[in-house]
């Protein structure tokens, strides 16, 4: 009995980088069983203060839980695998397929998280295959990237075969000797290619993106020059480039202290794995490189992006305990700011400045080439697999707008492609394409202490922007206020002589009780108040106070209202403490 295919749909759900670049992350879903493609997580803007890493919201998978086969992973990048200690405190996936130095990686992740028992690591190998639940055959095709051990994927569905392409540019002198398996996807071509999802991360960007390799030669330039000690700061987990340093500083005859536990984490794996060779004598502890002329020394660290926590973000401020920057040093930047950290880079690079040192850094030296393909690599990408349909994935909006354009210009008819935006549902058939829907979608915060709520971001928003006005004020069971109100200003200005604006405020809390008392407060027969809603008084003086704020200070700073209530009602006992949360009473203090 044959299948009505042309009734199947196959729906296609990005839940992260799409119109930003970071947090990638993708569901494909048939049926009732679902695969997870990558997961990766973002760093987080200037406004998002005490931030460490941003995450898709991933709301959609909780609920649907139950479908989850499992998910792929197409190289070990913090874009594409950091999301998943998180997500697996929330679901289970059953299986976890990937390259070798990414599941080495993320197994160690999982490990420090405490969720690796709610998952199983598979490794795969090139042109493998792995079946995923009864619908999805994954297919892994060698690329070529910044990270060693990176993989496009081939997803066979019962409509047909699904190029993802992971993050890719085409390098023909690849520093490990890994070519792109541009043969495997001209093989699929030639079969018939469903639908394409390709890294649009450089398509404003002309011509090809140069081989890793090229970087080669100027950084041998800089190592040459470089007369005392050498530093070289770049992506932990661009092992390309750090196995051409380390190259370099064997042939310069320089000791090297890795500093930054991810550097420490990235070589240790790739030399396991054979993607970084050198001899041990090469290492030196950070201490005992201080035995060394400068001129035998090179550092090599963490904090390419501006950081605040990373190793050479704490050096250009004088606060790492043992490396201190020093006139006729050499600092190398071999990596570009992603979008949004360039303030942070440059900042970082100035204070480096301002110690002595000279610092190499910028396109214009040559250290430092994408990971990506440019123009001319997603027009052989399109030439090679020859999709049906086609959806620009990784990239910002203009970059998605531009990578479509290229499609339609290499024959895909406009109405075969869409570009999309995160939660967006895509439903894929063999005779069309269309956007039918979107599921929650958005993102989430996360810190040291764990999800940062939206409620707590804007607190911290309007503390950075206007700071905080503090008043605790104790009142009796009749609203009256027993003692003169502390008022406590913190990153506020204001012209208002602290003595008014005390006056203020109990006039403000006086008025309000006087107005709203009778709608918080009950009487009993006898005439005392045994019950005062005392949580609604506080938030009327707290609005309020609120609006005093905004009419004398002339800014919204964050108000908080700390109120002080009497322990029992006034017939037993006519106290007043400051509390927490207790069984007797409670000292009321939330925030707006």
């Amino acid at each position: 009995m044959t299948t009505n295919n042309s009734k199947q749909k196959l729906k296609i759900i990005p839940l992260g980088g799409l119109h930003e670049i970071g947090k990638n992350t993708c569901i494909f879903e048939y049926e009732d069983e679902l695969i997870l493609v990558d997961a990766g997580i973002a760093f987080p803007t200037d406004e998002m203060h005490g931030i460490n890493i941003v995450l898709p919201d991933m709301t959609y998978l909780q609920e649907n839980r139950h479908k989850i086969k499992g998910a792929i992973v197409t190289h070990g990048h913090e874009d594409h695998i950091g999301g998943l200690p998180y997500h697996l405190k929330q679901f289970d996936i059953p299986v976890i397929y990937g390259p070798k130095l990414a599941m080495r990686l993320l197994k160690d992740k999982l490990e420090e998280a405490g969720v690796a028992d709610r998952t199983s690591i598979k490794t795969v190998s090139p042109r493998e295959k792995v079946k995923v639940g009864k619908a999805f055959t994954v297919e892994f095709i060698r690329n070529t990237h910044s990270i060693a051990d990176s993989f496009t994927i081939a997803i066979h569905t019962p409509l047909g075969v699904i190029i993802h392409t992971g993050d890719f540019k085409i390098d023909h002198t690849p520093v490990d000797g890994e070519f792109f398996d541009l043969q495997k996807l001209a093989e699929h071509g030639e079969k018939g290619v469903l639908c394409l999802l390709s890294d649009s991360t450089n398509a404003e960007v002309p011509g090809h993106t140069p081989s890793e390799r090229s970087v080669y030669p100027n950084l041998d330039r800089v190592f040459s020059q470089a007369e005392g000690r050498l530093m070289v700061t770049t992506f932990a987990s661009s092992v390309h480039r750090v196995n051409i340093v380390l190259e370099l500083a064997q042939k310069h005859g320089r000791k090297v202290a890795v500093v930054g536990r991810s550097m420490l984490n990235v070589i240790a794996h790739a030399r396991n794995l054979g993607y970084i060779k050198c001899p041990d004598s090469l290492f030196e502890p950070l201490k005992a490189i201080r035995s060394l002329p400068d001129e035998k020394i090179l550092i090599l660290t963490t904090g390419s992006q501006g950081e605040p926590l990373a190793a050479m973000t704490r050096i250009s401020k004088g606060q790492h305990h043992q490396i201190k920057v020093r006139p006729g040093d050499t600092i190398v930047f071999s990596a570009n700011p992603i979008p949004g950290n360039t303030i942070a880079v440059v900042n970082t690079i100035d204070r480096l400045m301002m110690l002595g040192a000279k610092v190499i850094y910028g396109r214009r030296e040559g250290i430092h080439v994408s990971g990506h393909g440019s123009r001319e690599d997603h027009k052989l990408m399109l030439a090679l697999t020859k999709p049906k349909f086609f959806m620009p994935v990784h990239g910002e909006h203009r970059m998605l707008v531009k990578h479509a354009e290229m499609g339609h210009s290499m024959g895909i008819p406009r109405e075969n492609i869409v570009v999309t935006d995160n939660g967006d549902i895509v439903e894929l058939t063999e005779s069309s394409i269309s956007i039918v829907g979107q599921v929650e979608s958005g993102i989430e915060l996360v810190d040291r202490a764990g999800v940062v709520h939206n409620k707590v971001m804007k607190e911290r928003q309007k503390l950075a922007e206007d700071g905080v006005v503090t008043v605790a004020a104790a009142l009796d069971w009749k609203g009256k206020i027993i003692a003169q109100p502390e008022i406590h200003l913190r990153g506020v200005v204001t012209a208002i002589e602290k003595s008014l604006l005390q006056q203020l405020i109990v006039r403000t809390i006086d008025n309000t009780i006087a107005e709203r008392w009778k709608e918080f407060s009950n009487n009993s027969s006898n005439g005392s108040q045994d019950r005062v809603d005392w949580k609604g008084i506080r938030s009327a003086i707290e609005s309020s106070l609120q609006r005093l704020a905004r009419r004398e200070l002339q800014s919204k700073p964050l108000v908080v209202f700390l109120l002080q209530i009497p322990e029992q009602p006034p017939q037993t006992n006519r106290t007043y403490r400051r509390r927490r949360s207790t069984s007797r009473g409670t000292q009321v203090a939330d925030r707006v």
